[in-house]
């Protein structure tokens, strides 16, 4: 008994010590990480795949479709137009034949493209949103 007393103190002036020293540690500002290696190679391969593929899966929002005479320059029309009342907001030109279209935005989910949609049905009340395989990392606020 004697001596389950005596460890069950060194125990506890043991504990006492190791935390005084990480209390002290952290009030000068010193953090130590303790981590596996692995956890920089990942990191590192994050970043490596961030840079090789700089498209994500998202939505746009299509607010021009055409064919025929004119077409083009029409789309060229409605890009400029919108790029000068929505600020910030891309606008993308595409042709697949025999098709121009014009699509607008970087949105990460269907719910941002609809709300983003709302606000521009009145000026493209034909307007729809569409998945994108490619988009643009959209800007985060």
């Amino acid at each position: 008994m004697k001596y389950f007393k005596l460890l069950l103190v060194l125990i506890f002036i043991n504990t006492f010590l190791v935390c005084k020293a990480q209390i002290h540690d952290a009030r000068q500002g010193k953090v130590k990480i303790i981590q596996d290696n692995r956890i920089d190679t990942l990191i590192e391969k994050h970043f490596f795949l961030n840079k090789k593929f700089q498209y994500i899966e998202g939505w746009r929002i299509q607010i021009f479709f055409d064919s025929g005479n004119n077409s083009k320059k029409k789309a060229i029309e409605t890009a400029h137009k919108f790029l000068q009342k929505y600020k910030g907001i891309n606008a993308y030109i595409s042709f697949k034949e025999p098709y121009y279209k014009v699509r607008v935005g970087d949105f990460r989910t269907r719910m941002d493209a609809q709300g983003f949609l709302k606000k521009i049905i009145y000026d493209y009340p034909n307007a729809i949103y569409v998945k994108e395989d490619k988009i643009n990392f959209p800007k985060l606020n």
